[in-house]
């Protein structure tokens, strides 16, 4: 098993000595470093339909559901019925926590006619009745809402003052954790009177706003006595299970890191990449349109659903139906991955909602199918829902969700211009692979090249190769270089063939050779056979010469012999040979 490399340890954090409330709401504890001061008042301001009254009853239903702390609700707008049934779509069951005894929602009535101005004012009875609503409950927390109804029929700004700062006395002597909300004021003001914002010790404003025809949603964190929080504005969103909150700037780089590799489906790119990517990384694939982005990214897909890992393929531009059949023709079928459970498909127009509901619906995404890889293909398309800087964000953020996950994520993005190095999602500084396509044009016809740009952590191939989509999958061709440089299509073709025709002609001239060789030895042996049986001649004939040559040496010896024997016989010897004779 593939080693997994932890974060470095970080000197500790130099923490408030402010108690904190947690809200529950995810991303908001996160940005305010635990949640609300504990025992005392924040003011939630905001236009109409900026989820004040949401952001009080969240506050309420966590706290009683995960922290043990019951809370009261003071509505002076709304019915306790109408409450209830308004966030029952977010899985909030007020009326259960009603009956549990975990919760009082007590609708107050106020009725500006009732209400005399003149001489002395006090709330002396909503504090009673706060109080024996606090006691029924054993509360921690409480919500009032809205503010300005409660004080709305007073015209003097001194009793509004000097009553409100009594309230918050009131509650701060209580140790109650309040959230307080409010309508937003005059231009300047956060809220009607101008007051409430002094007197809080934390003051958050929510924002409803119109751009483009698309609505978002921020938050900012305007004051926050005795602690750290972040400053920005923070997008949020209204989900099936509440809010929602991302906070960008408060995320920390402290996620682990894996040293195993994982393919990306076609081996010549993961030979590229020294044996491929690491898991958990982030893999950027840029390229103008029709240079086989999706094609890529569903060939990594592929390859680990074959591991049997489960994957994530996100569509910005295709329906998965759609995905499915176009990769069918090159081989890739996704079908059967979604059939066995392996692979979620899932697609929707960018522009269908703002980038905080794209958000959310990513993370539920991730959360649902705990993919070891995902894809999100076109993640250009969210320029066209927001500004440059937000849809960098958003993009930024999708990358840490992934990242804290241990997700192996794939993201497409669309290149207008094909000779600039950048993607019309401004992201390639936060990702650990980034790979550019082009198409390049000669000899009348259209090509695929594939650059990797930069793969951290790992040695990487600095060449350009060709990009083959085939009925078989994705493929990448050796370099081919020529006298114009890299060839590419019918002039790599014909490279090839003059390749093929000069070795051809070598290959010819080499049997040509062999066969000249093959004769001339032929010749050579035929001659030094000659040659040997010549001097095997000769050598006989010697032979024949020396044995006559002995025997004529043996017969003068033997004459020697007689001659010899004859001169020692003497005269008679020889006067018997004569007479014989």
């Amino acid at each position: 098993m593939a080693a997994t490399i932890h974060p470095p340890r970080t000197a500790p954090s130099t923490r408030s000595a402010l108690v904190k409330a947690p809200t529950g709401i995810r991303g908001f504890d996160e940005l305010t470093g635990g949640g609300l001061p504990h025992g005392r008042a924040t003011l939630v301001t905001g236009g109409p339909g900026s989820c004040k009254t949401l952001f009080g009853l969240e506050f309420l239903v966590r706290g009683a559901e995960e922290f043990d702390e019951p809370g009261v609700l003071l509505a002076f707008e709304e019915s306790a019925t109408d409450l209830t049934e308004n966030v029952a779509s977010l899985g909030f069951d007020l009326a259960g926590l009603e009956a549990d005894g975990r919760l009082v929602i007590d609708a107050v009535r106020i009725d500006a006619s009732e209400i005399v101005t003149t001489g002395e004012f006090d709330l002396d009875g909503l504090f009673i009745r706060l109080a024996a609503a606090v006691q029924s409950v054993g509360a921690r927390r409480v919500v009032l809402d809205t503010i300005e109804v409660l004080f709305g029929a007073l015209g003097d700004e001194a009793i509004v003052r000097n009553e409100f700062s009594r309230l918050l006395r009131w509650l701060k002597d209580h140790e109650l954790t309040t959230v307080i909300t409010g309508e937003r004021g005059p231009e300047g003001q956060l809220t009607r009177f101008g007051i409430e914002e002094y007197a809080s010790d934390c003051v958050l404003v929510l924002d409803h706003r119109m751009r483009d025809e698309i609505a978002t949603r921020r938050l900012r964190v305007v004051k926050y006595r005795g602690s750290a929080h972040g400053t920005n504005e923070y997008p949020f969103l209204v989900t099936d299970r509440g809010l929602r909150v991302w906070p960008i700037t408060s995320t920390a780089l402290t996620y682990a890191v894996s040293t195993e590799r994982v393919s990306l489906g076609v081996p010549q790119l993961d030979e590229m990449l020294g044996g491929g990517v690491y898991r958990g990384s982030t893999v950027l694939i840029t390229g103008t349109a029709g240079t086989g982005k999706t094609t890529l990214a569903a060939s990594a897909v592929d390859a680990a659903c074959a591991r049997g890992e489960s994957a994530l393929f996100v569509s910005f531009e295709e329906s998965p139906d759609q995905i499915i059949r176009n990769l069918r023709s090159v081989g890739i079928d996704l079908g059967r991955w979604v059939d066995d459970g392996l692979l979620r498909l899932w697609g929707e127009r960018a522009t269908a909602f703002g980038l905080e509901a794209h958000l959310s619906a990513i993370e539920r995404l991730l959360e649902e199918s705990e993919p070891a890889v995902a894809v999100l293909d076109a993640v250009g398309s969210l320029s066209n829902v927001g500004a440059e800087a937000e849809v960098t964000s958003a993009v930024v953020r999708e990358v840490d969700m992934m990242k804290s996950r241990g997700v192996t994520a794939i993201l497409t993005s669309l290149n207008h211009d094909a000779q600039r190095e950048s993607s019309s999602v401004a992201v390639s500084s936060v990702v650990d692979t980034w790979l550019l396509l082009r198409n390049v044009e000669s000899d009348g016809e259209r090509n695929r090249l594939l650059f990797v740009m930069k793969s951290r952590g790992t040695a990487h191939s600095n060449q350009v190769r060709e990009f083959l989509l085939t009925d078989h999958g994705a493929e990448l061709l050796d370099v081919t270089v020529g006298a114009r440089g890299v060839l590419t299509g019918s002039a790599r073709l014909a490279q090839a063939a003059e390749e093929r025709a000069a070795a051809a002609d070598r290959s010819a001239e080499l049997e040509r050779r062999r066969l000249a060789l093959e004769r001339r030895t032929a010749e050579v042996d035929a001659q030094v056979a000659a040659l040997h049986a010549q001097l095997a001649t000769e050598s006989a004939e010697l032979d024949r010469l020396a044995a006559e040559e002995t025997r004529g040496a043996d017969a003068r010896a033997a004459d020697r012999e007689r001659l010899a024997r004859r001169r020692e016989s003497g005269p008679a010897d020889g006067r018997s040979e004569a007479r014989d004779g």
